[in-house]
């Protein structure tokens, strides 16, 4: 048999739905999303193959996409994580000189001295582009320029912040703003100033008296986080000799992709949010899996849903990954093995991401199977893999280790 294999071109997709992991509800009768969600194609997965479960985000380190999916991709990220700014940056074509840091930028609406809103109502890219281009007309600052990038998802290049603790906007909704204000470092004075400063500019804003006018929730302030100099990170193909891909609606995870060589596919219709063309991505990966030998896809809904607290969309996402995206693979894909995983929790009561390890599961020719019977929390205790660390999912499929 394993002459045999050595002859098939093997193709290999990994299939991540971001936050899809939760805890138990009392809602749900003590089940979590991914119990009550029918996913037959993830649940065929995980009792033909093998699984178990992955820590994805060492101790310590940032509860985020970026650690996350950097370890899924086959890298520590304690030895090659830098920072989210940097990923982003890559991914919209700003390029990092030496010295310069890269901060995340959100749009997030202000209200009564709190963080009402770390979407700012999931403004659209074009309002946000002219709000990143009035921010930068408007001098509001000297010491950096901003760069627009997807709805509220920005960036701000500067030439200092390095050393500061910025906190994601995420993790603090509804929380006072003057108490999680960017603290330590030389720079956290000058970088407060600029986002309190912002909110006399963006609040006068055409866009933004249209938005309330409408009764939306206005980008009336940015928030700066996620800050990072340019990553180091060996190419996908040197480390584990495989052309690849990437293909997300997210900046981070297509920067992700581009420092660690891997194709950044677009796909049109995929928006990072419930009204993601799934369909699309299922087509756009068996089109370029032709081309490649590995695929990476990341869904950005479920992480939504989480931060949200919408119980209702998470689901509708799961099932929506499940349906149009794995079963459209299952069907189309030959000489394969895929794996169905997930970054990180971003639990439904919690409304932020935590570091708790993740159900994943492996499929495909030449795999053998364990006692894994469906693809969820608790099944995942049964697999093969002990919470093993995220970056050794990579060498599970493609069978380096077994």
């Amino acid at each position: 048999m394993g002459g045999l294999l050595a002859q098939i071109i093997m193709k290999y997709v990994v299939v991540v739905g971001d936050g899809m992991a939760d805890y138990p509800l009392k809602v749900l009768e003590g089940k979590t999303p991914l119990e009550v969600a029918s996913t037959p194609n993830m649940d065929f997965i995980a009792s033909k193959g093998k699984g178990g479960k992955l820590v994805t985000i060492p101790n310590g380190m940032p509860r985020g996409s970026g650690v996350a999916n950097l370890s899924l991709l086959g890298y520590n990220p304690e030895r090659y994580y830098t920072g989210r700014g940097p990923l982003e940056a890559a991914s919209a074509g700003v390029p990092l000189g030496r010295g310069e840091i890269a901060f995340r930028c959100n749009f997030i609406t202000e209200h009564n001295g709190r963080i009402e809103d770390f979407t700012a109502g999931h403004i659209s890219g074009q309002e946000g582009k002219q709000l990143i281009g009035l921010l930068n007309t408007s001098r509001l600052t000297t010491h950096g320029k901003f760069h627009a990038g997807v709805s509220y998802r920005n960036l701000f290049i500067c030439s200092c912040g390095a050393d500061v603790k910025a906190v994601p906007p995420h993790d603090i909704t509804g929380e006072r703003i003057d108490r999680n204000l960017i603290k330590d470092g030389e720079s956290a004075e000058l970088l407060n100033k600029i986002m309190l400063d912002s909110k006399n500019i963006l609040e006068k804003s055409e866009v933004n008296r249209k938005r309330v006018a409408a009764g939306h929730n206005p980008a009336n302030m940015i928030w700066l986080w996620g800050q990072g100099k340019k990553p180091e990170i060996p190419d996908f193909k040197e480390v584990y000799s495989l052309r690849g891909a990437v293909i997300s609606a997210v900046d981070l995870i297509k920067g992700l992709g581009i420092y660690t060589g891997l194709r950044a596919i677009s796909v049109p219709g995929a928006t990072g949010y419930y009204d993601t063309n799934y369909g699309n991505k299922a087509d756009y990966a068996l089109k370029i899996i032709e081309e490649v030998d590995y695929c990476y896809i990341h869904i950005e809904s479920p992480d939504e849903a989480g931060h949200e607290g919408n119980l209702e969309m998470k689901i509708k996402a799961i099932e929506a990954i499940d349906k149009e995206i794995i079963g459209r693979l299952l069907d189309n894909l030959e000489n394969f093995r895929i794996a169905v995983v997930t970054d990180h929790p971003t639990p439904i009561e919690v409304r932020t991401h935590t570091a708790d390890a993740v159900p994943f599961a492996v499929y495909g020719l030449g795999n053998n199977r364990d006692e894994m019977k469906a693809f969820s929390e608790k099944d995942a205790d049964k697999g093969r893999y002990h919470k093993i660390k995220g970056w050794e999912l990579t060498n599970i499929l493609i069978d380096k280790t077994r």
